[in-house]
């Protein structure tokens, strides 16, 4: 690490406590700040958050491997494929699929949990309460189980309810800002903005200078990758148990409605519970216009419900309690919805042509094959297929009720190789895909795949259709084939005949009928007399 780097490593974080400690001076709290943490947290501290914290930072170091590689964990078998894969279930809201992903829901975590905390008290808040009178009311018991149990309780919910495999805490991480909002709205939105800040504060404190240029990537868009429905159930959940809580309390004790409105669809905009996605032949398609008027529509109907008076009405419920209900009728149906989905055993695909076994695991390369999942989402929403079909490297497992497309073929072609793993609790093995290809003049690219489990050879398990080049040099054509990890051509002529050979090697030349191909620079030429034509060029890799 250079000079410039190291230094301004130190000079963030001095600036930001040479700050804090003139804000202090300029507001001269005299205790006042840590008093008003002491009267609702144990000692000032939210140790429900960082129980949380050290629960999902075990899972992620421990379980997935994160501790012996960090950026790559292991996370298939920590997926919730099915309820017909318990530890899936279990498992999944407190796993994550790469270094930045729990990262970033640890840093929401620590920046959101701590306001839901203050706003949940370790002491009783009802008048009368008698802080050790009985063990709801015990501060230790709060802090330490209550608290941590209702983080565990809504990540399976996160899990048991999702539409499909989910993976990730985020769905938590939602609960918080939705409990939060309840009671602290704008609070919440400040917390928000911090989380951001933090998280900026993380990078620079990572990379204070960063190069870069300008490159080609492959990828879905950003928001094909957002798990909506389990934010939104976690926003949900958040909210319904913060107005459970305040329904005992009186209208002047709970934010102004135009408060909780307005937290709210900041909160929800900014955490963007309006990417609103489906997929769409080819892709995606994002609604981000009804997104919006979804979280409208939240923030009305949580600011009605919470400022809704406790005055009974007809059927022995009051206005308040008829409010909660309300917000439990979508988590109910997103529930009806998820629980046939996720019972559901899936078709058993067709067994590939060739593949590779790792312990019950199955690795396959495949183009344009249904996802055996799509019969049991397949149908029509809003004008928009459910049907999922996926190229690239596909793992599969009976034993798991997993099937999955590890790597991308977009992004095997980008990158050359790529590694996933596969495991279970207590082990982990690396399998690297390899592609190899030439990109044919005039057609589109022969390639083919190997897949190599670490410490073992490859197997080449995938090739594409031979290609013809467009160029016909005195009345032939050059055909490239793959052939089980080498590539041959062939060439053909105007009556038929056909001859055949390999590619020759750099530098080198080989005669196959009337033509001789040449191979200079990764580029195949094909010559006669005194014509020569490039005729496939090898594929190259970032």
């Amino acid at each position: 690490m250079d000079l410039p780097q190291r230094a301004f490593q130190v000079a963030v974080p001095v600036a930001l406590a040479v700050s804090l400690l003139v804000v202090r001076r300029l507001d001269r709290p005299r205790g006042r700040w840590g008093r008003r943490l002491r009267s609702r947290l144990l000692l000032g501290v939210p140790w429900g958050t960082a129980t949380t914290v050290v629960l999902v930072a075990a899972v992620y170091l421990g379980l997935q491997g994160g501790f012996s590689t960090p950026r790559s964990p292991l996370h298939l078998p920590f997926t919730s494929w099915s309820y017909l894969y318990p530890l899936g279930v279990l498992t999944a809201p407190f796993s994550h699929q790469s270094l930045g992903h729990v990262t970033g829901n640890l840093l929401g975590t620590i920046v959101l949990a701590p306001l839901a905390e203050y706003a949940f008290s370790h002491f009783p808040t009802e008048r009368g309460s008698s802080t050790f009178a009985t063990w709801r009311t015990n501060p230790y018991v709060r802090a330490f189980l209550v608290f941590p149990a209702g983080v565990l309780a809504v990540g399976l919910l996160t899990s048991v309810f999702a539409w499909g495999p989910i993976i990730g805490f985020s769905g938590v991480v939602f609960a918080f800002a939705g409990f939060a909002l309840v009671r602290y709205p704008m609070a919440t939105v400040v917390a928000y903005v911090a989380r951001d800040m933090v998280g900026t504060l993380y990078h620079v404190l990572r990379d204070p200078i960063v190069t870069g240029s300008a490159s080609s990537s492959f990828g879905p868009p950003w928001w094909a990758g957002i798990a909506i429905q389990g934010h939104l159930l976690g926003f949900l959940l958040g909210a319904t148990v913060a107005a459970a809580l305040v329904s005992g309390r009186s209208k002047h004790e709970i934010p102004s409605a135009l408060r909780l409105w307005t937290g709210a669809v900041f909160v929800g905009s900014n955490m963007t519970l309006w990417a609103v996605w489906w997929y769409r032949e080819g892709g995606y398609v994002l609604y981000r216009g009804a997104g919006l008027v979804l979280v409208v529509v939240l923030a009305l109907l949580l600011a009605t419900i919470v400022r809704a008076g406790d005055e009974p009405i007809p059927g022995g419920l009051t206005k308040r309690q008829l409010g909660i209900v309300a917000l439990l009728f979508p988590i109910l149906t997103m529930g009806f919805v998820a629980v046939p989905l996720n019972a559901t055993m899936i078709d058993e695909p067709e067994a590939p042509e060739a593949s590779i076994e790792v312990n019950d695991y199955t690795l396959t390369y495949a183009t344009q094959v249904t996802d055996p999942r799509s019969p049991a989402i397949n149908e029509t929403v809003v004008g928009e297929t459910a049907q999922i079909n996926a190229s690239g490297v596909i793992v599969t497992s009976d034993r798991r009720s997993l099937w999955t497309e590890a790597i991308s073929a977009g992004q095997l072609a980008y990158d050359g190789e790529r590694v996933t793993k596969v495991g279970g609790v207590g082990w982990s093995r690396s399998v690297t895909a390899i592609r190899d290809g030439w990109r044919v003049v005039g057609n589109a690219t022969v390639y083919q795949v190997a897949l190599r489990p670490a410490g073992e050879n490859a197997t080449w398990v995938y090739a594409s259709s031979p290609k013809r080049a467009e160029p016909k040099i005195a009345g032939q054509t050059v055909t490239i084939r793959p052939d089980n990890g080498t590539f041959t051509a062939a060439v053909a002529t105007d009556d038929g005949a056909v001859e055949k050979s390999g590619l020759p090697a750099q530098n080198e030349s080989v005669t196959i009928g009337n033509l001789t191909l040449t191979t200079e620079d990764d580029r195949l030429f094909a010559e006669t007399n005194d014509t020569r034509v490039r005729v496939a060029t090898r594929e190259t890799y970032e």
